[in-house]
């Protein structure tokens, strides 16, 4: 049998396009991704940070995406759902639906760091109830249905304009960072799980996968639902280069991973982590590089990325979005694409290759 695995790419992203043209990487790749039977781009909502400070607005970066392409699902990964009004939301991304005729699709997060929560301070302890509320408000929203406000505008019903393309609105999912109760809220609510391997590994994720299912089917939702998995991407026949090209950015990427998260607990943190060398690297972040190398990424050849997306395959995952953009330059990240795609169609005929699930 087989494996079928759809595969995307996806932004997070850092601002270092030396040459001053800081989308051409999102807009190059998005029109590669059309052309080459990609099923979508992902971008994301970032603020404050020069890790993702590319990615404030979402729905801008998809209405450009959408723009730019004819084909690829647009995709919103994630909206921080907390961080602005339902209607907002649904109004955008009703807009990205039109634009792309039809393509537009979202991820949810409840958000984690509390600089974020600028735009509503008051909903930060109520972060996830208040995501999980929204799915069914965004939902209903899509339908046509109407909204009334409270406050000044209490009593009053507005619908949003316009109209969105895709029947019933949107696809949805929602984002968790690993937790089995977020896999299972997404199962229950019928929407899709957008996850990756930041805390946990691989090995870890079917028994969160077959919970999500379980929850899915036992709310009775039809089929067996959409789980993606993001995953660090980058290949070469040459493994050497790729541990030389990738180190001191994927280490930077995850140096600041975890200097935001120590942020979000009030502990005192460096306002800019610098990795010069291997010997600056806490042993933390050394350890999750080589865990990203060689068993929770796609790096080193087609041959030995295979392998991980078999893996990914067996867990059960439906789509591997590749992200692409944590610091190796864009000329670099762009030829290496080519490699990306064979990767997918390997992925696609490899022979007896491997069955999901």
């Amino acid at each position: 049998m087989s494996l079928i695995m759809d595969f995307s790419l996806f932004y997070f992203a850092d601002d270092a396009d030396a040459d001053g043209h800081r989308y051409r990487l999102l807009l190059d790749g998005a029109r590669f991704a059309d052309t080459h039977d990609f099923t979508a781009v992902w971008t994301p909502e970032r603020h404050f940070h020069r890790f993702g400070g590319l990615f404030p607005n979402p729905s801008v970066a998809a209405a450009a995406v959408a723009a730019a392409t004819t084909r690829v699902a647009v995709r919103a990964g994630s909206v921080v759902a907390p961080l602005h009004h339902p209607v907002r939301i649904a109004e955008e991304w009703s807009m990205v639906d039109n634009l792309s005729n039809g393509r537009a699709g979202l991820a949810l997060a409840s958000g984690w760091n509390p600089q974020d929560f600028l735009f509503n301070p008051e909903v930060y302890a109520q972060r996830r109830e208040v995501t999980a509320e929204m799915i069914d408000t965004l939902r209903a929203l899509w339908r046509g249905e109407g909204y009334r406000g409270s406050g000044a505008s209490a009593g009053q019903e507005v619908r949003i304009y316009p109209h969105p393309v895709q029947a019933g609105g949107p696809p949805l999912w929602l984002t968790s960072g690993g937790t089995v109760a977020t896999f299972e809220a997404a199962g229950r609510a019928g929407v899709g799980v957008l996850t990756n391997l930041l805390t946990y590994g691989l090995e870890a994720l079917p028994e969160k996968i077959a919970a999500y299912r379980h929850a899915f089917a036992q709310a009775g939702h039809a089929g067996p639902g959409h789980v993606v998995l993001m995953l660090h991407a980058y290949l070469d026949e040459d493994r050497d280069a790729v541990d030389r090209l990738v180190r001191r950015p994927l280490q930077r990427y995850l140096m600041t991973a975890l200097d935001l998260n120590l942020r979000a607990t009030g502990l005192p943190v460096r306002n800019q982590p610098v990795v010069a060398d291997g010997a600056a690297v806490p042993v933390v972040v050394q350890r999750a590089y080589e865990r990203y190398r060689t068993r929770d990424g796609l790096f080193g050849s087609v041959s030995d990325a295979l392998g991980v997306v078999r893996r990914a395959a067996a867990a059960d995952v439906d789509e591997i979005a590749c992200l692409i953009d944590f610091g190796v330059p864009p000329e670099a990240v762009l030829e290496g694409l080519d490699r990306l795609d064979q990767l997918r169609a390997a992925a696609v005929t490899t022979p007896g290759g491997v069955a999901r699930g």
